[in-house]
Order: C-alpha cells, then structure tokens, then sequence
C-alpha cells in the first residue's frame, strides 16, 4: 500500500478571491495512493483512518506522456458498493475505480475547474504536475466551496 502526503501551503491569511484563485490556491496538497491490487476493504480502512474522501489508484505500467493515476475511489463509490444488496461488486481497487482520471493543473484558474467538475458531475479532480504528470493534490467540491466561503471579495 503506498502513500504520499505533501504538507498543505497556502499564500497568505485569506485566499483570494474566485475570480482570481487557481486551482494550487484551494487544492489539499497530497494524496493518499493505492495500488491496483489493494482490497476494496483496505481502500475503505485507508479513507477511514486518513479521513479522506477518495483514494488515488495508481497506474503499474502506463503510456509515455500520461498521468500515473489510473482510477479514483471515492467514498460515495465504496457506500454504493457496501449498502448495495444483492448485487456483485469487484473486489479489487483496478477493478472498482473510475476511469479515466480528470486531472487539472494547478495554475488552471480555479472557476474553470468548478465548471469541470460540474459538467461532469464529479467531486474530485486530481491535481497533476504539468510535466513529470505525477499527483500533487486533490482538488473536492468542498475545496471550491472553501474559497466561496472563505475568499477574499
């Protein structure tokens, strides 16, 4: 099971206002990781201690020029999969995950990663380095609320 935390950094006292925050602005730094072959329950038990919403998966092989993450878990994914009665889940993370990943950089103007996250109905996005494509951070709804609430304006 791997996991990576990087310590959260944000400018000063407020964060700015919507019109002219970015995604690094209201991201969570860090992201917790699993492999593909990890367990659903261990998933469940990484997301429960860590009190996180979603677990990256992460790719074992992937193409030149994209993103290592190969799926996401969210926590309304593993409530489905436990509340469901009377149906098969997989149970394995590669299995479950959704694909593919939507992955934004962190210099993309905050509003324009509300609007995607909107248009596709997804709570999560994953914030990548624009040029070694590895994970940096979450980007939630609760993220953007934060600034809405929180922001400058």
């Amino acid at each position: 099971m791997q996991k990576t935390f990087i310590s959260p950094h944000h400018g000063g006292a407020y964060p700015p206002a919507l019109e002219h925050a970015t995604v690094a602005d209201a991201m969570h730094a860090g992201i917790l990781t699993c492999d593909p072959s990890t367990t659903l329950t261990q998933v469940a038990r990484m997301m429960s201690l860590h009190r996180v919403h979603c677990v990256a998966v992460m790719a074992q092989r992937h193409p030149p020029g994209q993103a290592r993450v190969a799926g996401i878990i969210s926590d309304r994914d593993l409530m489905r999969a436990g509340i469901g009665e009377g149906r098969e889940h997989p149970s394995r993370a590669r299995e479950f995950a959704h694909q593919p990943v939507v992955t934004v950089e962190p210099a993309l103007p905050l509003r324009a990663a509300g609007e995607l996250m909107l248009e596709r109905g997804l709570g999560h996005l994953v914030v990548i380095h624009p040029e070694a494509l590895l994970p940096l951070g979450i980007l939630s709804s609760l993220d953007v609320i934060d600034l809405l609430a929180w922001g400058e304006g």
